[in-house]
């Protein structure tokens, strides 16, 4: 029995979808409203997250071809899947967000970078704060011992300048 060609094209995109995300966040819609699903779509995509409906056959199948093992479990029932390309911390708040405020939506999995990761690791990563937080305080970190580093330098440089002074005060008394 040959496979559809149509299946074998949405496959292809799953996996294309797996493989150029840095985040993927498998969840559970049922009960979820339309309207509840729309501020849903519509959050995910004001930072730049791909989400639709899966089936999970087709993602299993992808799964398995990429080597990404885990999924397994989370593929039964409604699967939905938000794929971030950029920023994992941004769809993870964002989904959790979501959750916090609906008891319909659930998180099944999440592969991050390649690797299944469970609820917890998809919470504690939402709690992160954002890139630019983050640099900022790589960077402040970065120019702290710099910055003492001159600040020793010029204490030293105060004190010589301060006994020099002593000295010429001296010599001119005497």
């Amino acid at each position: 029995m040959a496979i559809r060609p149509e299946k074998v094209a949405k496959v292809a995109e799953i996996k294309e979808l797996l493989q150029n995300s840095k985040a993927v966040i498998l969840v559970d819609f049922k009960g979820l409203t339309v309207a509840d699903d729309t501020k849903f779509r519509a959050k995910l995509r004001e930072v730049g997250v791909k989400y639709g409906v899966v089936k999970n056959t087709y993602l299993r199948i992808a799964a398995k071809e990429l080597g990404i093992d885990g999924l397994e479990p989370a593929l039964a029932e409604n699967t939905a899947i938000a794929c971030a390309k950029d920023d994992p911390v941004s769809v993870a708040k964002i989904v959790c967000e979501f959750v916090k405020s609906t008891s319909k939506l659930k998180i099944k999995l999440a592969v991050l970078d390649g690797t299944v990761i469970d609820v917890k690791a998809v919470k504690a990563l939402a709690e992160l704060p954002p890139k630019e937080v983050l640099l900022a305080k790589m960077l402040g970190s970065m120019q702290s011992p710099i910055t003492g580093f001159v600040r020793v330098l010029n204490g030293t440089i105060t004190k010589v300048v301060y006994a020099l002074e002593a000295v010429r005060k001296q010599k001119e008394s005497a």
